[in-house]
Parts: structure tokens; C-alpha cells; sequence
């Protein structure tokens, strides 16, 4: 029996855990002791990590079809490498590389995302890529990237328990994070004041000392209500603003609108509860806003984030231990993805695609012309895919018949390509439609890093092999360039992918 280092995978907590290994079998999960996240504890998600990995449905070889409306049979990766790779360039052949998309995957690991997004834009020739956090968090990406300059948690989980007051808004962060739900906890116990903002009675907010339940969609409305209050109580930290923010006098004339009543009257909350939040917010030393998809996800998504970051430099919170704006990720891997530039407008980084010194860097390091149009998002590629425009998708570790927000016109823009190319481990929904499904190996079964939300880059450590002829997905994608006639991604380990990262990333270098 031995144990092995690793990071559980199923939310942006990103917990450490050993694999208990008894010969080429995961028998159990323990939580490391040592982690500065875990500290000894796992949910019951992460305490049952590893049955997933033993599910009679695993996908073991490829499979493909010989027509659309045909049924899946197994097949050699030699032919399904070919077949894929001969459809894609007759695809790209007859339509250009503007009708071929890509979707990557929030439980990939950085390396696999940054080798699709390499994919992408050296072999298929295109910047039509995205991943599920267009559908949660791109609000956070944008609007603190805006901001900030960059768009990800200001602070660290550990210095939540150190906050004198803290505002959870849309997250339920108990059972979605429970880590993080246990660091607010704690510092409640040791004497911060809690308000949690939700229209939901979620577990939380039943542990506030104020629960806020505005009308759905409002957040904008009371939050800049908190800021007009600050402002007329005198509460503002201006020796912050003047020395380190700039338009503070436009701010102040947008929220001259939202008056007590047109914001009760919009939001349904009193101006006491609002009053009460504002006072203690702007007079505590270290406050700390933490949000999740419960704001994200409505279409006034990035303006409610400016708004929370407006907010954090009304008061000076922020850039101070246990203060910040602080948006929790949902998947294992999903700051990383963003940052591994599996994005249609980004290379790796944030670096914009758009800027020639960038595009010139990066044709250097791979020794291939670039495109530089605007790239689709993922919703514009399942509109363009219903109207026949994108012809050809690639869609790694994604269910998108489970996760866009119409299933049925994501259906309709599946069923509607030429040609559907999936890395999964199961047949999942999304699988069923593809010509070609290729087996991929579990966070068990490769080497690699996931980034997790507070941007702490970690680990995973292969423990086992893969079922059958089941690849880690930085393999699939080495060998399909490869075979595509692309000999700049011919990788042997994830450690030469990681260094290309770090090389060529400004907030991964040294790594």
C-alpha cells in the first residue's frame, strides 16, 4: 500500500489528498495534513473521489461512426487519429478554419488547456475557442480584469478568517466550497460579522447575522445604493481613492440616482438593512467581499462586478490582507483554463491576440503563422453551428448537452455539424452525437496542475494507469498534431509543456 499527493478535482477549493494505491488500485482517499487549504479535512466529495474512477461506463478505446445517424463502434487510435485529422483538413479545406470551433474544459489541467488552445490556434488555424466559463464566471474575468488588471480572487482563502465583516453574494458557500465555507465560519467564531446576500434561504445565510434577500437581477441597484450611502456618510476612504483609483467623481454622479426609495421600491430590501451593511462594510478594517455564480450568471453579470470592485476602492478594501473581491470558481480547474488562454480573444496570460508584439512572440515559439481575427465565443459557436457557418467542432471534457443554457438549440447546433470530435471518458450526451469519441484518463491517471481559485497553481501526480487504451488528454492532442503534420507539439512529459508555460506566460514564469 502507498499513498500519493494530489488535488481533489471536484470543485475550485482545490483540496490536497492522498490516494491510497494498493498495486494498480485507488482503494481510498485521506486528506493531507500539510495542505494549506485542506489542513486535514476533506468534504464528502473529496473523501469519495476515486469510485468515479472505477465506473463501469469508462470509455476504453475510441470509437467512431460512420455517418452521423450511425451508431458508435470501436476502432485502433491509428484510424481514429486519421479520420479525425482527415475530416478536420477537409473541413478547413472547404470552408476555412472560421468554421471550425473548439471547447476545452475546466477539469482538464493546465497543460491539456494550454496544448488545446496551441491546438487551436497552430493546427486548426483558428481563435474560435472557449470553454464552459463563458456560461458562470466570464463576468469575473471581464469586469475585474477591468478593474484590477486581472481577473481572479485579490486574496487568499486562508485570510478569510482573518476578515472583520464579509459579504457573500450568490454563493452558497458551505455546500458549493466548503472550505471556504469553513474559513468564514471561523472567522465569524472569532468575531466578524457576517452578511449574506441571496434571494435563496441558503445554508449560509442561516448562519448570517443579517441574511438580504433583494428581487433576482438587482444586485447592480443595491450595490451601488451601499456605495451612494458610503459616500453621503462620509465613510469613504479617500486618501485611497485619490492616491491610487481615478474616475471616483464619475462613480459618485452614476449612483446619485439610486435614492432610498427607488431602491427599496427595485430590490424589495430596506434602507436600514442596506444602511446597516454600508456602516459596517466601510468601517470594519478588513473587509472582504465574496461572490459566486449567484451574480455571474445574470445578464448584468460584469456591470454587478465592477460594481462589487467599486465598491472594495470606495473603502480602501482592497490590496490589504483579508480584504478584497473574491469570486469562487466552480470546477477544479477553471481559473487555470482562463489562464491557459482557452479564450477566443487570449493567448495564454491574458495576453491579448490583438496586440502584434504578442502574436509575434508566440509565431516565434511555435514557428507557425497565427490568426489574428476576433475569435467566436462559445454561444456564438452554437449559433453560427444552428446556422451552418461553423461546420467542424472539437470538444474536450465538456458536456455541453448538460451544461449550455438551452439544451435544445445546443442540440440543435450539434446535430446541425459535418463533423463532432469529443475527449471524454464516458459517452456522455454531448459524446453520442460525435464521429469520433476518444477515451481520456482521470486526474488519477496523468501528471499535470490545476490552478484553483485563488490562483495557487498545484500538482496532480499520476497514480495508476488508464483503463484500456483511455490517453491523458495532452497525449491525444500531441499525437493528433503530430499526425496533422504539426511538428512543434511533439511532447513527452507534462513538464515540457509546463515550461513552454512558463516561458511564454508572464504570471506563470518561474514555475
Amino acid at each position: 500500500m502507498r499513498n500519493v499527493l494530489t488535488v481533489c478535482p471536484y470543485c475550485g477549493c482545490g483540496c490536497g489528498l492522498y490516494l491510497k494505491i494498493d498495486g494498480n488500485k485507488v482503494c481510498g482517499a485521506i486528506p493531507s495534513r500539510e495542505h494549506p487549504i485542506s489542513r486535514g479535512q476533506l468534504c464528502l466529495k473529496g473523501w469519495n473521489v476515486h469510485p468515479v474512477i472505477y465506473n463501469s461506463q469508462r470509455l476504453r478505446r475510441p470509437l467512431v461512426k460512420a455517418d452521423r445517424e450511425g451508431t458508435h463502434r470501436e476502432t485502433s487510435w491509428d484510424e481514429a487519429y486519421d479520420f479525425t485529422t482527415k475530416r478536420l483538413k477537409e473541413i478547413q479545406k472547404k470552408y476555412g478554419s472560421s468554421a471550425l470551433g473548439i471547447i476545452g474544459s475546466a477539469k482538464c489541467t493546465n497543460e491539456e488547456n494550454f496544448l488545446l488552445m496551441k491546438f487551436g490556434r497552430s493546427v486548426l488555424r483558428t481563435n474560435n475557442i472557449d470553454n464552459c466559463v463563458r456560461l458562470c464566471h466570464v463576468p469575473t474575468i471581464v469586469g475585474l480584469n477591468d478593474s484590477f488588471g486581472f481577473g481572479a480572487m485579490t486574496n487568499s482563502i486562508n485570510e478569510i478568517e482573518n476578515a472583520e465583516f464579509i459579504l457573500v453574494i450568490g454563493s452558497n458557500t458551505t455546500e458549493e466550497h466548503p472550505m471556504v465555507g469553513a474559513r468564514i465560519l471561523k472567522a465569524v467564531d472569532q468575531g466578524a460579522k457576517l452578511i449574506v446576500v441571496d434571494p435563496h434561504k441558503t445554508q449560509i445565510a442561516s448562519l448570517s447575522h443579517l441574511h438580504l434577500q433583494p428581487k433576482p437581477g438587482t444586485d447592480i441597484i443595491w450595490i451601488n445604493s451601499l456605495i451612494r450611502i458610503i459616500i453621503e456618510e462620509n465613510s469613504a476612504n479617500f486618501d485611497f481613492i485619490y492616491k491610487r483609483t481615478e474616475n471616483f467623481e464619475a462613480v459618485k454622479e452614476i449612483v446619485k440616482k439610486f435614492t432610498p426609495e427607488y431602491v427599496e421600491k427595485m430590490t424589495g430590501l430596506s434602507l436600514s438593512n442596506l444602511r446597516e451593511t454600508a456602516i459596517l462594510y466601510s468601517h470594519s478594517k478588513a473587509s472582504m467581499i465574496i461572490y459566486g455564480m449567484g451574480i455571474t450568471q445574470h445578464v448584468n453579470g460584469t456591470d454587478t462586478v465592477q460594481a462589487l470592485a467599486n465598491l472594495a476602492m470606495l473603502t480602501g478594501n482592497i490590496g490589504k490582507e483579508s480584504t478584497g473581491v473574491n469570486p469562487l470558481m466552480g470546477q477544479s480547474n477553471m481559473q487555470g483554463t482562463c489562464d491557459m488562454g482557452v479564450l477566443p480573444d487570449y493567448f495564454s496570460g491574458y495576453q491579448s491576440i490583438k496586440d502584434k508584439k504578442n502574436v509575434a512572440k508566440f509565431e516565434k515559439a511555435w514557428n507557425i503563422k497565427l490568426p489574428t481575427d476576433w475569435g467566436l465565443s462559445f454561444m456564438e459557436m452554437m449559433k453560427e453551428a444552428r446556422q451552418g457557418k461553423i461546420k467542424a467542432m472539437y470538444i474536450v471534457g465538456e458536456n455541453v448537452l448538460l451544461s449550455a443554457p438551452n439544451i435544445n438549440k445546443a442540440r440543435e447546433a450539434l446535430s446541425n455539424l459535418e463533423f463532432l470530435v469529443v475527449q471524454e471518458m464516458f459517452l456522455t450526451e454531448t459524446a453520442q452525437l460525435a464521429s469520433v469519441v476518444l477515451p481520456t484518463a482521470s486526474f488519477a491517471e496523468k501528471d499535470g496542475t490545476f490552478t484553483n481559485t485563488e490562483r495557487r497553481v498545484q500538482r496532480i501526480r499520476k497514480c495508476i494507469e488508464p483503463p484500456g487504451d483511455a490517453k491523458p488528454d495532452w497525449q491525444i492532442l500531441s499525437d493528433l498534431a503530430e499526425r496533422a503534420g504539426y511538428r512543434e507539439m511533439n511532447y513527452k512529459t507534462p513538464k515540457e509543456i509546463m515550461d513552454e508555460i512558463a516561458a511564454l506566460t508572464p504570471i506563470y514564469k518561474g514555475i
